[in-house]
């Protein structure tokens, strides 16, 4: 299923050269992507990848979008999203989608950190509860309460037999095989973070196989090889200029493993 069909950005660049997000964008001004079922947005530290998630997720409205600033105002921020525009996809009988589905969601990286570290570091346990619950709209008040009942602590306990259990890496892939769900939008940035070569390529399994039989979108901010190479999705490198698609072996990341390896590979032989 194709929630999102297509984003184009602002074509207004402010003069001012330290205005966000304008510049950040400024040589991806006007420019449309469209949307597949796996669509990845590759590029190297300060290409905007990151940003365009949150962008992406602002205007769309979805929970996880992080509030955008320049100077301490919102402004600059608004005008851009006033600027840009998007269009949803169609449904099974060719009429456009009226709106997103309930859980979907933007995934930051620090978000999936804070989650294998409120599982794994008894210190942070309540907090990471609390923080959860919070984030879900309870009232913090509402959340002191929670904290005396028989439910609270029951969910304390299995966060502490987690923590006993699971490696930084195992408890990344329970954090998406949990929060991973069918017939949803996701924004995910760098999900591999933590994880093995291994369970990248795992996790990236699971994506397509979300993406092909249980109707879930995924647009993904991400540089690894290992999830660029397993991933069935359309690949926009943010590092060209005109923005253009590309396929993964032919990305600097790739080719940068492909030479290191093939520089050692009488060491394999």
């Amino acid at each position: 299923m194709i929630y999102l069909r297509s984003f184009r950005l602002s074509d207004y660049t402010d003069r001012n050269p330290n205005i966000y997000p304008d510049h950040v964008f400024k040589h991806l001004a006007g420019e449309v992507l469209l949307f597949d079922r796996i669509t990845v947005l590759y590029g190297n530290n300060g290409s905007g990848k990151s940003s365009l998630l949150n962008v992406i997720s602002n205007k769309l409205g979805i929970s996880g979008a992080e509030r955008m600033t320049s100077h301490g105002h919102s402004f600059y921020a608004q005008r851009f999203l006033d600027l840009s525009s998007y269009q949803f996809g169609e449904d099974e009988q060719g009429h456009e989608i009226r709106q997103l589905p309930e859980g979907s969601r933007y995934m930051k990286s620090e978000d999936i950190l804070y989650e294998i570290k409120k599982i794994q570091q008894s210190s942070v346990l309540r907090e990471g509860i609390t923080y959860e619950q919070i984030s879900k709209g309870m009232s913090k008040a509402q959340a002191a309460q929670d904290e005396t009942t028989y439910a609270f602590k029951e969910k304390l306990d299995n966060i502490q037999f987690s923590q006993e259990k699971y490696s930084n890496g195992e408890t990344s892939m329970q954090f998406f095989e949990e929060y991973l769900l069918p017939g949803q939008l996701y924004l995910l940035d760098e999900p591999e973070t933590s994880l093995s070569p291994t369970n990248q390529i795992r996790m990236a399994e699971q994506i397509n196989e979300l993406a092909r039989h249980f109707d879930s979108q995924f647009i993904i901010a991400t540089h690894s090889p290992f999830v660029l190479g397993t991933l069935h999705a359309k690949i926009y490198n943010l590092d060209a200029t005109p923005l253009q698609t590309a396929e993964w072996y032919e990305l600097d990341n790739a080719q940068f493993f492909y030479r290191f390896f093939n520089k050692h590979k009488q060491l394999f032989e």
